[in-house]
């Protein structure tokens, strides 16, 4: 098989598939492993068949979703999410080496590693300016070549300083030491991963159009099942102004009835139903069901139902 990322080398993405390769007894194809410049990218070379699996980032516990993820998934037909990773967060301010600290006035980063630093950064460097790039390592390579770049040092990881040969100036440099980014692994069309009891489902939902009450039509087909939702977020369709779609993951795996009979109703109900596919949750943690909505539960209610046929 073979695998795309987000990169370049040295990306938190190239970790999140060091840890799922390694999970699964792969580690060896993380040489082989192909980095693209941007997310499109990726999941376009997953779409052509240039790589069979591609690794983006969609989440982040400080900063919520991966909006080019989201976005991109959203805009392309036949992905589909096989697996999640967790990778824990960490920060290092990096230089040519021997710059000074107190020479810095500008830093490269990728917007949503500044979020998570601006605080460091403001007692520490307070005249630094920041200066967008298309991710941590980009920022790190771009610093570590020939280049004249607009910053004299870049907040990546570790990895990335190591990588690229930059000098460590600061260490555990973000505002929140339990930060946590969540990476998806998207394939095209095929068999879903088996259900474990710990999965989780992605969708994106459509709205016939703009009213009152819209998104409580949608959102009423999860509670009436005894459906947790882990991330519920709106996007542009780009449509018009104000036009939304909801991008939501919720605890559940296509082969429970009570996924089923939600799927189902959510097609009656909004206008399209994006499915992304159901996956194991990284974390591993069962989903929360209520006697209401447990599968022996539903099968009851349709033995009822059918009796009901029989005795009529």
């Amino acid at each position: 098989m073979s695998y795309g990322y987000f990169g370049p080398r040295g990306t938190f993405t190239q970790a999140a598939l060091a840890s799922y390769l390694e999970s699964n007894g792969a580690a060896a194809e993380l040489e082989r492993s192909v980095p693209f410049s941007t997310v499109p990218a990726v999941l376009d070379a997953v779409m052509s068949g240039e790589v069979d699996f591609g690794v983006v980032p969609i989440e982040n516990s400080v900063e919520g979703g991966v909006s080019a993820t989201l976005d991109a998934l959203n805009a392309r037909e036949d992905l589909f999410i096989r697996a999640e990773v967790l990778v824990p967060i960490t920060f290092v301010l990096a230089g040519r080496p021997g710059t000074p600290l107190e020479s810095i006035d500008a830093v490269g980063s990728h917007s949503h590693a500044w979020a998570q630093v601006r605080g460091w950064m403001s007692t520490n460097t307070p005249a630094a300016q920041y200066v967008p790039t298309l991710s941590t390592a980009a920022a790190a390579e771009a610093l570590a070549s020939d280049d004249d770049v607009p910053y004299q040092a870049a907040v990546c990881a570790r990895m990335a300083a190591e990588t690229f040969g930059l000098e460590v100036l600061a260490e555990g440099i973000g505002d929140n030491a339990s930060a946590v980014t969540r990476f998806v692994v998207v394939s095209g069309p095929g068999k879903l991963p088996a259900s474990t009891g710990a999965d989780k489902t992605t969708l994106m939902l459509f709205q016939h159009d703009d009213h009152a009450g819209g998104l409580l039509a949608l959102l009423e087909q999860f509670a009436a099942r005894g459906i947790n939702m882990t991330r519920l977020e709106s996007r542009p369709t780009g449509v018009a102004m104000g036009s939304y779609c909801f991008s939501i993951d919720f605890e559940g795996h296509l082969d429970d009835a009570r996924v089923a009979e939600t799927l189902k109703s959510l097609h009656r109900v909004a206008a399209k139903v994006r499915f992304f596919g159901s996956y194991p949750r990284a974390d591993r943690r069962p989903a929360t069901v209520v006697p209401t909505a447990t599968d022996e539960a539903f099968v009851e209610s349709q033995t009822w139902f059918e009796m009901l046929r029989v005795d009529s």
